[in-house]
């Protein structure tokens, strides 16, 4: 026996006919819904832009730091013997004129020597700490070299250690 389909309605009929799928509404938008978020966001770029940039300047500014420290480390390296001790001590005063004359200008710097340098590095350490003894020596090394064969190890490191100190923490504006 087949099951009997009931009679179809006329009217039942044309509704289902005019039935159309549901309107879905349109994606939501991935762009902020009103102008203050894009005022938001241009001036969260212009921020960081303005930091980017005054770190770029930062460190273009101090690359004569870098490129002496760098150098200040090859001559510390080399310290272990008498030999390349006497260089490596004989080297720094010279490394510590070019820091300056990368750092101020050079009517200011080059004349400088003896007492007259050792007060020019006292008067632009900034941060660094560094003895008197480590001052006079620097100031005097270009003028005794035959002496640097006779200094210790130790007093090579202080000194160098010195430099480093002076290198990393001179004041360029004081």
């Amino acid at each position: 026996m087949e099951p009997s389909t009931p009679p179809q309605d006329p009217m039942l009929d044309a509704t289902l006919r005019e039935l159309a799928d549901i309107a879905l509404p349109p994606p939501v938008s991935m762009m902020p819904a009103t102008w203050g978020w894009a005022v938001l966001a241009a001036v969260v770029a212009l921020t960081l832009a303005f930091f980017l940039w005054r770190w770029l300047r930062h460190r273009a500014q101090n690359r004569y730091r870098r490129e002496a420290l760098a150098e200040l480390s090859k001559l510390e390296a080399s310290i272990a013997g008498p030999a390349a001790r006497r260089y490596a001590l004989a080297s720094l005063p010279a490394l510590i004129k070019r820091t300056a004359l990368a750092a101020w200008p050079r009517e200011t710097v080059a004349a400088l020597s003896g007492p007259g340098w050792s007060d020019f590095l006292k008067a632009h350490a900034g941060k660094a700490r560094i003895d008197e003894d480590a001052y006079r020596f620097l100031a005097e090394t270009q003028y005794r070299v035959p002496a640097l064969a006779m200094v210790d190890e130790g007093a090579a490191r202080r000194t160098i250690s010195a430099a480093r100190q002076w290198i990393e923490g001179h004041d360029v504006h004081p």
